[in-house]
């Protein structure tokens, strides 16, 4: 069993448990209110696993899976089986953090917020995946064919806009700040990715 798959179920688990007990959500979802005043880091970590509903679990969880095993693989082949495997899982749960940072210094003081949702780490998969298959094809809207690179590119045009001017709820910022950092983990940890991306953006690929 791969680490990517433990991590879908222990997120179903955890989402599940909290479905069922309002008590168990408020205590893992992010609140940086908490956080800061209370120095509940853990909530950095567990609100990654907290989810609003079926919907909301069921679409992270299918792109994680996509992606995940991919760039899992990708760790895996970079830096040999043990150490690929830790440097993966490292990657993830560091990325759940740093999501959580720009609305950890923005709310810390509105007792009123909360946010949960594996999205930001799983933003940060996904860029990773997007570092070594640029021109991959990626069904926008699970039907739409557009190249991961493009897709990358109005992902976080859409995340910088959002976080600014929508009011729905949504962490936009989380999904900013997670694709970031796993984009930047990887290059520091193989600074090579660059060249890579570089070269592999130069041939184009369509999508039959």
């Amino acid at each position: 069993m791969n680490i990517t798959l433990i991590i879908i179920l222990v997120t179903l688990f955890t989402s599940y448990k909290c479905f069922q007990s309002q008590s168990l959500f408020n205590k893992l979802k992010n609140h940086p209110y908490s956080v800061v005043k209370n120095r509940e880091y853990y909530r950095l970590i567990t609100s990654g696993f907290v989810h609003g509903d079926w919907v909301h679990l069921i679409v992270n969880m299918f792109v994680l899976y996509e992606f995940g095993k991919i760039v899992e693989s990708i760790y895996i082949e970079l830096f040999g089986q043990l150490t690929g495997i830790i440097f993966y899982l490292a990657m993830y749960f560091i990325v759940l953090i740093l999501a959580d940072i720009p609305s950890l210094r923005q709310h810390h003081n509105h007792p009123s917020f909360s946010s949960i949702g594996a999205s930001g780490a799983v933003s940060g998969v996904l860029f990773t995946y997007i570092l070594f298959y640029p021109w991959s094809w990626l069904g926008l809207f699970f039907v739409i064919p557009i190249p991961a690179v493009v897709f990358g590119i109005l992902y976080l045009v859409y995340s910088t806009w959002a976080s600014k001017s929508k009011k729905d709820n949504i962490d936009h910022s989380a999904h900013f700040a997670g694709a970031i950092a796993g984009m930047l983990i990887i290059i520091i940890l193989h600074p090579k990715v660059i060249n890579l991306f570089l070269e592999r953006i130069t041939q184009f690929q369509g999508p039959f």
